[in-house]
C-alpha cells in the first residue's frame, strides 16, 4: 500500500469513528485496565496467512450455516505503535472479504478501540473497546444491533508465539449466552 493511500486510510478511518459512536457503559466485570497496554499488539505487526470462517447466519435460529476464507493479514504500527492498521483480504467459495481494522489506543481509559473498515461497503462497524488481561488475552466489547435489535458484541484475541485466533461473538440477551460467528487463526509467514 502506497504511503499516501494509507494516511488517507487512516484520516478517514479516524474521522468515521468519531461519529456518534461512544464505548458501551462501564462494566465493573470489564473494568479500565491497571496498567499501561499501548504495546499489546507489538507482537503482531508483520504479514500473516489468515483462515477465517463466517457464520453466515448469525442469532438466527437456523442451522449454522458457515462460510471459509483464506488469505492474508498484514498489521502496521502506526505512530510508534500507538495506533495500528490492519489490512484482511481473504477469499473463498463464497466470495471475497477486504477491509481494514484501526486500532487506537486511548492512554487515559488504557484501552483499545478496534474499528473495523469494510472495503464493499465503505462503513464502519460499531468499534468494540478493551485490552489484554495479564495472561494475553484480549478482551473486547461493544452494543451494536442486528437486523433492528439490541445486541451484545464481544471480540476475544488469543496469541501463540507463531499463531494468532480471533474471534467474534453475539448475544441477544445481554451476555447471558453468545454465539461465535467469527474465527480466524492466524500464523506468522
Amino acid at each position: 500500500m502506497r504511503k499516501s493511500t494509507l494516511i488517507c486510510t487512516v484520516t478517514a478511518l479516524i474521522a468515521g469513528s468519531a461519529v456518534a459512536q461512544t464505548p458501551p457503559p462501564p462494566d465493573p466485570a470489564k473494568a479500565q485496565a491497571s496498567r499501561d497496554g499501548r504495546h499489546d499488539f507489538d507482537w503482531e505487526f508483520g504479514t500473516w496467512t489468515t483462515r477465517l470462517r463466517l457464520l453466515r447466519n448469525p442469532l438466527s435460529g437456523a442451522a449454522p450455516d458457515w462460510a471459509d476464507y483464506q488469505g492474508t493479514s498484514v498489521v502496521r504500527p502506526i505512530l510508534d505503535g500507538r495506533f495500528n492498521l490492519v489490512e484482511l483480504s481473504v477469499s473463498g467459495t463464497a466470495g471475497r472479504i477486504e477491509g481494514a481494522a484501526l486500532r487506537l489506543y486511548d492512554p487515559r481509559s488504557r484501552q483499545w478501540s478496534l474499528n473495523y473498515a469494510n472495503a464493499r461497503s465503505g462503513t464502519l462497524t460499531t468499534p468494540v473497546y478493551g485490552g489484554f488481561d495479564d495472561h494475553g488475552r484480549g478482551l473486547f466489547y461493544a452494543h451494536d444491533t442486528l437486523d433492528g435489535r439490541a445486541i451484545l458484541v464481544r471480540f476475544v484475541i488469543t496469541a501463540a508465539a507463531k499463531e494468532a485466533r480471533f474471534e467474534q461473538a453475539y448475544s441477544a440477551d445481554n451476555g447471558r449466552s453468545w454465539e461465535t460467528n467469527w474465527i480466524a487463526v492466524d500464523t506468522r509467514q
